[in-house]
C-alpha cells in the first residue's frame, strides 16, 4: 500500500549542490543510511553517489537529509553513465553499473564506500558493444540486484540487444536479458524477460516513446521484482511516465546465454505477474522512476519499498521519492 511521497530540491544544502539524476539506490540497515547514485556523466560534478538519511514511518516520508557526495574513481578519460548501485551484503563494497557511452562499453564494478575502484566484473561477450550487435546506446545496463544471501548479482538490460530484435513499440514488446553473475566466479547465465509494448502513445513534440526495465530487486534466488518504465513525449521535450511493478519468475525459464539471437529462437522466457501500476496508486503525478530499494521494516513488521525518480537535471522534472508498505 502507498504511504506517501516526497520531493527533494536539487539545491537543498551544501551536500546536495549537484543533487539529482538519481538512477539507483540501496539501504544500509546497520548504519541507517541510504546510498543514491547519480547518472550525471561528470558534466556538473565528478561521477558520484550520495549518502543520505531518509526518515520513513507508517505516516510516510518525514525527512530526507543528503549528508555527503562521494566521487567514484574512474579510468582516465572515461565518460561514465552510472545507472545502478547496490551494497554488497557480504562485504563493505558497492557494486555499480555504468551504461557506457559511444565508444565506451558498459561495465559493472566494485568500489569501496569512499568511492575507490576495486574491480571490474567479467561479463558475457554479448554484453560488450560491437558495431552491429550488443547493447544499444543508452539502452543497456539499467538494474542491479543481489540475492538475499549475496551469492548472486543480477544485471538487467533496459532494452533488447541489437541481435535480439527491435525495441518495444506500441504494438509489440521485446526481450530484455537478465544476467545472473555468481559470486564464486562460475559461468554467467542469462534469461529472457518479456517487455510490455508501449502502453500509451506519444502525443506531442517528436512523438518519442519507449518502454524498458529501469530497475530490479531480488525477492529470492529465482524471483525478481522488475520495474518497467515507459516514457512518452506529450509536448516538445516534456515527458510523462507510466510505471509498472512486476514479479518475474525465472524458475523453468531457459538459460539463453548460448543463444546468439533471441529474435527467432525457441526458448522459454521468464513469467511475470503485475503487482502494481503506479498511475492507479493514488499518488498523483509520477516522474521518471529509476531506483528501487528495500527500506527498514515498520513497527507492525511490514517491509518498506522506496522508489525514486531520475529528474534528468531538467527544470520540468523532480527528484521524487515514493514509499510503499509491502503486505505479507
Amino acid at each position: 500500500m502507498p504511504l506517501g511521497s516526497a520531493v527533494v530540491a536539487r539545491t537543498a544544502g551544501t551536500a546536495s549542490e549537484h543533487f539529482g539524476g538519481i538512477s539507483g539506490m540501496d539501504f544500509d540497515a546497520a548504519a541507517q543510511r541510504w546510498y543514491l547514485i547519480s547518472d550525471d556523466r561528470s558534466q556538473r560534478a565528478p561521477a558520484r553517489f550520495y549518502v543520505a538519511r531518509i526518515e520513513l514511518g507508517a505516516a510516510g516520508i518525514s525527512q530526507i537529509d543528503v549528508q555527503a557526495g562521494v566521487a567514484l574513481q574512474l579510468r582516465p578519460g572515461e565518460i561514465p553513465d552510472p545507472e545502478a548501485l547496490r551494497l554488497d551484503p557480504c562485504s563493505d563494497r558497492i557494486a555499480w553499473a555504468s551504461e557506457g557511452a559511444p565508444g565506451q562499453t558498459p561495465s559493472v564494478r566494485l568500489a569501496t564506500r569512499d568511492g575507490r575502484h576495486v574491480a571490474e566484473l567479467p561479463l558475457p561477450p554479448n554484453l560488450q558493444q560491437r558495431p552491429d550487435a550488443g547493447p544499444r546506446d543508452n539502452l543497456s545496463f539499467e538494474g542491479l540486484a543481489y540475492t538475499p544471501d549475496g551469492q548472486v548479482l543480477w544485471l538487467a538490460m533496459e532494452a533488447p540487444l541489437i541481435e535480439d530484435g527491435p525495441v518495444p513499440t506500441a504494438t509489440q514488446g521485446g526481450w530484455a536479458r537478465l544476467t545472473r553473475l555468481p559470486r564464486d566466479g562460475g559461468a554467467a547465465q542469462q534469461f529472457a524477460y518479456p517487455l510490455d509494448a508501449i502502453p500509451l502513445p506519444a502525443s506531442g513534440g517528436r512523438r518519442r516513446a519507449d518502454n524498458g526495465i529501469s530497475e530490479i530487486l531480488a525477492l529470492d534466488a529465482q524471483t525478481l521484482l522488475v520495474v518497467e518504465r515507459s516514457g512518452r513525449e506529450v509536448a516538445d521535450g516534456r515527458f510523462e511516465f507510466d510505471i509498472r511493478l512486476y514479479e518475474a519468475r525465472l524458475a523453468g525459464a531457459t538459460d539463453v546465454a548460448a543463444i546468439a539471437s533471441l529474435a527467432h529462437a525457441g526458448f522459454v522466457g521468464a513469467s511475470k505477474r503485475l503487482l502494481l501500476e503506479l498511475s492507479r496508486a493514488g499518488l498523483g503525478r509520477i516522474d521518471n522512476i529509476e531506483a528501487a530499494a528495500w527500506g527498514p521494516r515498520l513497527r507492525d513488521g511490514r517491509a518498506t519499498l522506496l522508489l525514486a525518480s531520475d529528474d534528468n537535471f531538467a527544470p520540468g522534472q523532480v527528484n521524487q521519492f515514493l514509499l510503499f508498505a509491502v503486505e505479507p
